[in-house]
């Protein structure tokens, strides 16, 4: 059964990306930051095990940009906040169980991404958590079979982000894997700077 990978990411574009790290160390800085990292998230996660997919914004300029690697299927995000976007990416994933996650947490590892699918072995979802309450990946073992109202009024960007997504998978037996930082301040730069250490799950 094929297992599929989604990565959200965005043409990293001064002023269009890591707006809220650029407020802090300057937009141009925040883009270069951004481009790098997703270049070293794509080498560390391809794996025989898995499809990696880049899940493209601004749609029409993500499917032709020279940034990301160009033997890497590409999905349009399309309209819509983030869960529209991240639910209408898994659904997508019809082959087998499937997984989408940010490109902004230094500390994914082909590891992590294997201990997730394996949890999708005996549970409908899985969730990477994040210590502000967020997460950084969402997985669905069967990802064309959502509930209706899957991932619908998450309160996005706040400590309820999580618990929220949760919510709207009543009757689903749900797996966390390790807890990740993701990088949206310059605080967040110091505490991923050595490698982006999980804060559990090691």
């Amino acid at each position: 059964m094929r297992r599929t990978l989604i990565v959200m990411i965005k043409e990293p574009r001064p002023g269009r990306v890591k707006t809220r790290l650029g407020r802090q160390i300057g937009m141009i800085p925040a883009a270069w930051w951004f481009r790098h990292q997703v270049k070293r998230l794509l080498r560390d996660i391809r794996d025989p095990r898995w499809q990696v997919v880049l899940a493209v914004a601004p749609d029409l300029a993500g499917l032709h940009s020279r940034v990301w690697p160009g033997d890497l299927p590409r999905w349009p995000q399309g309209r819509g906040d983030l869960g529209d976007r991240m639910a209408r990416m898994l659904r997508l994933g019809r082959g087998g169980p499937a997984c989408v996650i940010g490109a902004d947490i230094p500390g994914i590892s082909r590891r992590h991404v294997a201990r997730a699918f394996a949890a999708l072995g005996d549970h409908d979802a899985v969730f990477g958590p994040a210590p502000d309450g967020g997460y950084w990946l969402v997985g669905l073992k069967h990802p064309a079979r959502q509930p209706a109202g899957f991932m619908k009024d998450i309160r996005w960007s706040t400590e309820h982000a999580l618990t929220d997504t949760m919510a709207t998978l009543p009757d689903h037996r749900i797996a966390q894997v390790a807890c990740l930082h993701d990088v949206d301040t310059a605080d967040d730069l110091h505490v991923t700077a050595a490698g982006a250490r999980a804060t559990s799950g090691q």
